[in-house]
């Protein structure tokens, strides 16, 4: 798939999403990487490149303060080549996609991985 194709595929999961949700993204931006750095490998405390697929930086919104003002927005990184490894088709390259956004941004929106388990979100 071609990097054009698949910067498509997740500005239509990020219009995809219900309204409410779009609605309330504050101060974030959604970038497709290839891969992720060393940097963000080691702070998602993996090992190999292909085992990470989204990556959120930022300030969740549950944490924000009224001193929170002139920062930069948050990152939202969606890594385009792991996601292509794990998948055969089109379509799960899709589904993929939509899975990971809405992984990163329930963390902009302060919904850690340990209650996204609970909720059944992995």
């Amino acid at each position: 798939m071609t990097r054009a194709a698949f910067e498509r595929l997740v500005a239509e999961a990020l219009d995809a999403l219900p309204e409410v949700f779009r609605e309330k993204l504050d101060n974030v931006e959604v970038v497709v990487e290839d891969w992720p750095d060393s940097t963000t490998l080691q702070r998602a405390g993996v090992r190999h490149p292909a085992q990470l697929l989204g990556f959120y930086r930022g300030v969740p919104q549950p944490k924000r303060t009224h001193h929170y003002g002139l920062i930069l927005p948050d990152k939202i990184s969606i890594y385009r080549q792991p996601i292509e490894l794990r998948c055969r088709t089109a379509e799960e390259v899709r589904e993929m996609v939509r899975r990971v956004l809405c992984h990163e941004i329930a963390h902009h929106f302060g919904i850690g991985d340990e209650r996204l388990r609970q909720i059944g979100a992995y």
